[in-house]
């Protein structure tokens, strides 16, 4: 399998190269189009010049074959670096700067195109003329007679290709040779931008690996990036404290759990013994059966929170949001707890809204959001205490408080209320009735609901306050 790094410096390469030969071809081309056609049309231009002069000899009764024509063109041939014919219109070759040719015939293909376009371009051996292919430039040498021009010849200038091809070899040698410098810094930027982004990946890909072994104290070190992979490293480790905080908190409530479930069974299995091996005698066996059946109650309420607040974190816990009267809802509730109420002499204070206050939300949810509150308040409330009960509202938002005097809870433990098996008291039998769930629940339902709750605590006065949001 490939790694992100040596796909990543494969497409970088890949990339380099087919850019270098775009541009190393199209820069190539253009560069020899350009060259041949300056090649030609200086060609072109020495051609016209000496057709002009040869011309202009033949009027004034100067032969091809004098020596001062001879001199002054091959002068000529030697400044433009080039070989200059002069041919009969039947084609014979009359004069040439490298004297060999002479007597040469030149193709009648070629005369033919100068008569038809009155001048030819091309690359060529003229039919064997010349041992190699030349550029060529050829013009006819027009002869004024009596106000009549006539056709006294041809002027050819052919240039060897040579300079051309140097040309073009140094450039295709200066193109590889800046792209194998170009493709070497490349692949020395790739691998080390490479490494740069995938070294936090590995890294999270072994904290993987950790993880599935139980390991959630792996971080991933981001080196204080700003990018992407920053951010996915950020993430990552943000991730990892969740894991590792859901892994304490499981941990934490497998511990609540056993000796949530451990404390009623001892008492259970102790009590039970007893009455089987004679240990509690007869008088003393109803007070023995009678804790038996307050613990089974006991690991009943626990049992069915338990289901209840799975229930609730399940992905169905999305309740169905519908307009309810809140007001209604906990006026019932207050009547519901009347007997708890009575028994711990408390005055109750209602402090509501004149007219009905609608909210959105799972009626039957906040009802038990309510009861868990209210009943909290009255079992930790001073005997004879008092127990508030408001209902207010503030923009969109329904704010609806539960308050009680009684104990004050330490501000240490303000923020662990909410905690699953969590009592402020920290012992885990004095409250026989409670399961340390119900304040769990409470923050669970509001959560569902997106909705707020808070605590305060001062001066023997506990306040829960907790919001919905208007219908």
């Amino acid at each position: 399998m490939k790694s992100m790094q040596s796909r990543q410096f494969a497409l970088m390469a890949s990339m380099v190269l087919i850019s270098f030969i775009l541009f190393g071809g199209a820069f190539a081309g253009l560069s020899f189009r350009y060259t041949l056609q300056e090649k030609q049309e200086d060609l072109e231009r020495n051609a016209g010049f000496i057709a002009a002069f040869t011309s202009e000899a033949l009027v004034q009764g100067i032969d091809v074959t004098d020596d001062f024509f001879q001199v002054y063109v091959s002068s000529l041939s030697q400044i433009s670096d080039a070989t200059v014919l002069l041919a009969e219109n039947d084609g014979q070759i009359v004069f040439a700067s490298n004297s060999y040719l002479i007597g040469k015939s030149v193709p009648s293909s070629t005369l033919e195109q100068i008569r038809l376009h009155g001048r030819y371009n091309g690359m060529s051996n003229m039919g064997g003329i010349f041992r190699d292919v030349r550029y060529i430039a050829g013009l006819p040498i027009t002869v004024s007679v009596m106000g009549k021009e006539t056709t006294a010849g041809n002027v050819f200038v052919a240039a060897a290709t040579d300079t051309i091809m140097e040309m073009w070899r140094s450039l295709v040698l200066i193109f590889i040779f800046t792209a194998l410098v170009v493709v070497f810094i490349a692949s020395i930027l790739s691998s080390v931008t490479s490494l740069y982004q995938t070294k936090p990946l590995k890294e999270m890909a072994e904290a993987t690996r950790k993880f599935a072994h139980g390991e959630f104290d792996v971080r991933v070190n981001a080196d204080g990036r700003k990018d992407e992979i920053g951010e996915l490293a950020a993430s990552f480790n943000s991730m990892a404290e969740s894991l590792a905080k859901s892994e304490a908190q499981r941990s934490e409530f497998v511990a609540n759990v056993s000796h949530e479930l451990k404390t009623p069974m001892t008492t259970i299995a102790g009590f039970a013994d007893g009455i089987l091996d004679g240990t509690i005698p007869p008088e003393r066996q109803e007070d023995a059966l009678r804790t038996i059946s307050a613990e089974t109650r006991r690991l009943s309420r626990l049992v069915r929170r338990m289901l209840e607040l799975s229930r609730l974190q399940s992905t169905d816990a999305v309740t169905t949001q519908e307009p309810f009267d809140i007001c209604e809802t906990m006026a019932r509730i207050l009547i519901s707890l009347e007997t708890k109420i009575l028994d711990k002499k408390l005055d109750v204070v209602a402090n509501f809204p004149e007219e009905a206050l609608k909210v959105w939300g799972d009626s039957d949810a906040i009802t038990q959001v309510g009861y868990n509150l209210m009943d909290n308040a009255i079992k930790f409330s001073n005997l004879g205490g008092h127990l508030e009960v408001s209902i207010t509202a503030k923009g969109n938002k329904a704010y609806i408080s539960v308050a009680n005097e009684g104990n004050t809870i330490p501000p240490e433990e303000l923020a662990s209320v909410f905690d699953r098996f969590h009592k402020a008291d920290h012992s885990r039998s004095a409250d026989r009735d409670g399961v340390g769930l119900g304040l769990y629940i409470v923050k669970t339902i509001l959560n569902n609901h997106k909705e707020d709750i808070t605590v305060t605590s001062q001066d023997g006065l506990t306040k829960f306050t907790f919001t919905l949001t208007k219908a």
